[in-house]
């Protein structure tokens, strides 16, 4: 999935960039010339986003680049190392240079922060989780970027599996009603996961057939008391307003899952450049 939606993250991109014209290139460099140019951290941070660059380049000048690599994604990038060369067409490099770092630095940014989370909670069985808080249309690579980092993905998208909110709740007149009128109309292979709001909410989840319950906005006390409670009969998951500081005790209380909407939506972005060296 993620070549495919790349490609059309990049054409959308480029498009965006080169309306018609890159008036500063195209009257400024010969069409004949050809550069080299290195991407390197200008920080320290997971590096997430090498087929960006083959997606970009080749779509500016197919057939006509060289590319040497000189690290692996996933891997722990110090400031200033080079993670890259590429030799080519100088229009296509200075054409593609923007949105290939942009890109780039968003998804690193955003696998810097899942290592983060995955390395503090390395001592416990918890899997931490995103969430739907991405920017649209690049869902694909930020969920992507998560993998990168060592965490993992919640659904995808609404048609992945049920989620049973605070509004549908509200909607539906209760947590068993809700869960008793989905349960006749999905099939047999589909998790049902509900939101509670406190231990009361979680005993009705339970009884009324949940698969997963999402414990939402619970203190790591409340947390905890909600696993005794449990016993292992349905998966738990922790969500809202996780941090990387509450992080830690929240996974040792013996929770499942803790999704956290952070990883994506508040990860800023690492600095990478592209310079000219030849």
């Amino acid at each position: 999935m993620i070549t495919r939606m790349l490609k059309e993250v990049v054409e959308r991109g480029l498009n965006e960039d080169l309306h018609y014209i890159d008036l500063t290139t195209d009257l400024l460099i010969p069409a004949e010339s050809v550069s080299k140019a290195r991407i390197a951290f200008k920080e320290e941070g997971i590096l997430c986003g090498i087929p960006v660059i083959e997606t970009v380049f080749e779509a500016l000048a197919p057939g006509k680049m060289r590319y040497t690599y000189y690290k692996q994604e996933g891997d722990m990038i110090l400031q200033g190392e080079a993670v890259a060369e590429i030799e080519g067409p100088s229009q296509a490099l200075l054409k593609g240079e923007r949105l290939c770092l942009n890109l780039m630095q968003r998804m690193s940014g955003i696998a810097t922060v899942s290592r983060r989370y995955a390395d503090a909670v390395r001592h416990t069985q918890v899997k931490i989780v995103d969430t739907r808080k991405t920017t649209p249309g690049l869902r694909a690579l930020e969920k992507y970027a998560v993998r990168c980092g060592g965490c993992f993905n919640h659904r995808f998208n609404l048609s992945e599996g049920v989620l049973i909110k605070d509004n549908h709740i509200q909607a539906c007149g209760g947590i068993r009603e809700a869960l008793e009128v989905i349960r006749d109309k999905v099939g047999h292979t589909v998790k049902l996961e509900i939101e509670v709001q406190d231990l009361k909410g979680l005993e009705v989840a339970i009884a009324a057939g949940a698969d997963i319950v999402m414990l939402d906005n619970m203190s790591a006390a409340q947390v905890r008391e909600a696993v005794a409670l449990n016993d292992k009969r349905v998966v738990l998951e922790a969500s809202g307003g996780v941090t990387l500081e509450t992080l830690k005790t929240l996974a040792e209380t013996g929770v499942d899952v803790i999704s956290s909407g952070a990883l994506t939506h508040s990860a800023r972005a690492l600095d990478i450049h592209m310079k000219f060296i030849g």
